[in-house]
């Protein structure tokens, strides 16, 4: 109850700057419509494989919007009042996990919406691809956790911009990696922006066979990240209530 007394409390904070809506959501949602203006002749802008581009990208502001609120309570000593409550620091992160999640789903819901109004063929594959995304987004509420763990709330801001970046250029949305060069390939390969996207555009497309590398990548990050954000949230937690 505590967590979820707390994940409500995150959640408002959220949805009350009206700039997590606008970038969250309506700003993917615009690239995804804009794009397909331009009639691009290239597979990567085909719908069935731009808009889990889109998905992905949209994450990474969920980024953002987490290590601002996560920054912002440090800052303002929220963190260090909840201090003297009984609550874990398990219990911190997993509030502020579910307190994102719901936006996850409603941008999940709006961007597949409007690709099936473009011409996106509807299928059980863009519920499958929805529900995969929702886990793969833990990657990047954690990364937005750890963050704000390290940093102020101007702080975090920028260095979550390099994330946004890194997204958008490393991720195979606007263009394959292999057209770059093989050094940008290797970058591409190592981060796991392109796996994610690999993942999300292979189940809307029924295509599994190439898919092992890029969960087991996926994955592997999940759980380094996770870990190394429980341990930096919990020590700062420690050093801040001293």
């Amino acid at each position: 109850m505590r967590t979820i007394n707390f994940a409500n409390r995150n959640f408002k904070e959220t949805i009350r700057d009206p700039l997590s809506i606008i970038f969250s959501i309506l700003l993917p949602l615009f690239l995804l419509f804009i794009f397909q203006q331009f009639k691009i002749p290239n597979e990567v802008y085909k719908l069935e494989n731009f808009t889990p581009g889109i998905v992905i990208f949209s994450f990474s502001f969920i980024t953002l919007f987490t290590a601002a609120l996560v920054a912002k309570d440090r800052t303002t000593s929220f963190l260090i009042r909840l201090g003297t409550s009984p609550m874990k620091s398990m219990e911190y992160i997993l509030g502020y996990t579910l307190s994102v999640l719901p936006l996850i789903v409603i941008q999940n819901m709006l961007f597949f919406t409007v690709a099936i109004i473009l011409g996106l063929n509807f299928s059980i594959n863009v519920i499958l691809t929805m529900l995969v995304s929702i886990p793969i987004s833990i990657l990047f509420i954690m990364i937005g956790i750890l963050i704000g763990s390290v940093t102020t709330e101007k702080g975090s801001s920028g260095l979550s911009s390099v994330i946004v970046q890194l997204v958008a250029f490393t991720s195979g949305m606007y263009f394959s990696a292999a057209m770059v060069g093989n050094f940008f390939q290797i970058i591409c390969d190592i981060l796991p922006f392109q796996s994610c996207v690999n993942i999300t555009k292979g189940i809307l497309n029924g295509n599994y066979q190439n898919m092992l590398n890029s969960s087991i990548t996926v994955i592997i990050y999940i759980i380094i990240v996770s870990i190394i954000t429980i341990i930096v949230f919990k020590k700062k937690m420690t050093s801040d209530n001293k």
